[in-house]
């Protein structure tokens, strides 16, 4: 089910009051908020509501069993019993296909014909996202960071289904402690949910959506008919289609969590105005970007073993973030491009202090600079990111510097102001957002549903027929 369809706002519009209706009683509420996600989840495809059942089951049962045991050798065996399952649901339906296909091409180019199982298992939608927050509930257990919960609460935090496909990556430790107690609607920040919901429409549905279909999915495709000036702005494009994308999503994702009472952690901060790689990655899909920091990058050693060890265990994470979006090998150098440039980064500022080298002062014009460098390692990613395979890559990569003589075609003042907006909000400061809500909370409330509706026929009116599934869907 589609959050920008009249089916999921039908589905909306059904759950929200029954959900405040049974909230005082918690008994009722948590098997209709479970009930009400697996039919969101089951719209899609109703055989996989089995998996994320089992799913379920199998990691509380895990966790509860962690809780009980106090030798640290039964612990640890029942903590890989977990991570062995999950990663396994994971390995099966993501990556078996790509590594039997990989491994059956290898074996061919070395003069070797042999016959390898074919799997065919469609991807579940969401298993990526609710896979890795049934791992951080049962290694925070195995940590002492979180007590086991009921089956019913459990329940209500994987499976709910306003992040249940895409994110954002919600802990434990952040969501069931409110689950704890009934939720109070007048502490309901309804300003904020419907500015987000609006926000994240309007980043889907009118700039993700027009610059895939006017520029990006055109350019991707037959990159050797565009110009180099097509290109590079099919790139540009990609860059802010794929972050109106993932950012509309979950802006929908965590402002209907607020009108069902729950907070979500944010999930993007200006992204594309980042000075460095490292901060990109502290501003770009930051639940999942914590996630692989403190269930990855820390357990490896982070930075405590020395240099070389601090490159590695950087490479890996990368690696396997990269492999987590995807199973191709493109995903896998995309993550091994951001890798490298965290190594470099890293590199050079222990080269720095190890010259005794100061600080330089942060101008403006140093900011600029930097974010512009920043932005444009950040693109090049991202052609490997698009690119179904590396000669597409390649070709892209190719005409952006051998196609100056070509007219340019897909470039028009409408895809330059889509890209100008996707850019220009990141560096809108938040106190300007947050003043513009404050003033909209102040008005009348028939005022407020006005806007409401007037934002909604101007989204409705700029956008496409139909509305694309999200790209992290696929993730």
């Amino acid at each position: 089910m589609l959050f920008p369809t009249a089916t999921f706002a039908l589905f909306f519009l059904a759950v929200l009051p029954v959900s405040w209706l049974l909230m005082p009683r918690q008994r009722l509420w948590f098997p209709f908020i479970v009930f009400a996600s697996y039919v969101f989840y089951g719209w899609w495809n109703w055989h996989y509501v089995f998996l994320l059942v089992a799913s379920t089951l199998v990691n509380w049962v895990l966790g509860l069993a962690i809780d009980r045991r106090d030798d640290i050798r039964a612990r640890k065996a029942l903590l890989w019993c977990a991570i062995v399952f999950n990663l396994g649901l994971l390995g099966y339906f993501k990556y078996s296909g790509f590594f039997l296909s990989s491994t059956r091409n290898s074996l061919h180019d070395a003069g070797l014909d042999v016959a390898l199982p074919v799997v065919t298992a469609l991807l579940p939608i969401g298993i990526s996202f609710y896979t890795f927050m049934a791992l951080s509930y049962v290694i925070d257990i195995y940590r002492g960071k979180l007590r086991p919960t009921t089956l019913p609460k459990f329940a209500a935090f994987l499976s709910f289904f306003p992040h249940l496909v895409a994110g954002p990556i919600v802990r434990g430790s952040e969501l069931i402690p409110q689950l704890d107690s009934p939720r109070d609607a007048r502490r309901v920040d309804a300003t904020r949910a419907f500015f987000l919901i609006a926000s994240g429409l309007f980043m889907k549905v009118v700039i993700a959506s027009y610059l895939g279909t006017e520029i990006v999915d055109k350019v991707f495709a037959a990159p050797e008919q565009y110009s180099s000036v097509d290109v590079l702005v099919g790139i540009y494009g990609y860059a802010v289609q794929i972050f109106a994308d993932f950012l509309g999503y979950t802006n929908i994702a965590i402002g209907l969590a607020l009108l069902l009472g729950f907070e979500f952690p944010t999930n993007f901060n200006a992204p594309y105005a980042a000075t460095s790689v490292r901060d990109f990655w502290r501003r770009w899909h930051m639940t999942l970007s914590r996630w692989l920091r403190d269930y990855l990058y820390i357990p490896l050693g982070g930075n405590r073993h020395g240099r070389l060890a601090t490159y590695r265990n950087l490479m890996i994470v990368m690696l396997l973030g990269g492999l987590w979006h995807g199973a191709a090998w493109t995903f896998v150098v995309w993550g091994g491009i951001h890798g490298l440039g965290l190594c470099v980064e890293h590199g050079w500022a222990e080269f720095r202090a190890w010259r005794g080298l100061p600080d330089r002062p942060d101008t403006p014009a140093k900011r600029m600079w930097r974010r512009l460098i920043t932005f444009n390692f950040v693109c090049f990613g991202w052609v490997f990111f698009r690119a179904d395979s590396f000669s597409t890559a390649a070709d892209v990569l190719k005409q952006l510097f051998s196609g100056i003589h070509t007219p340019v075609q897909a470039v028009t003042l409408p895809v330059l102001l889509a890209i100008a907006v996707g850019i220009g909000a990141q560096y809108v400061p938040g106190r300007v957002w947050d003043a513009l809500m404050a003033l909209f909370s102040r008005r009348a409330l028939v005022l407020q549903g006005a806007a409401l509706a007037v934002a909604l026929l101007v989204i409705n009116v700029l956008g496409p027929e139909g509305v694309a599934p999200f790209i992290y869907f696929r993730f």
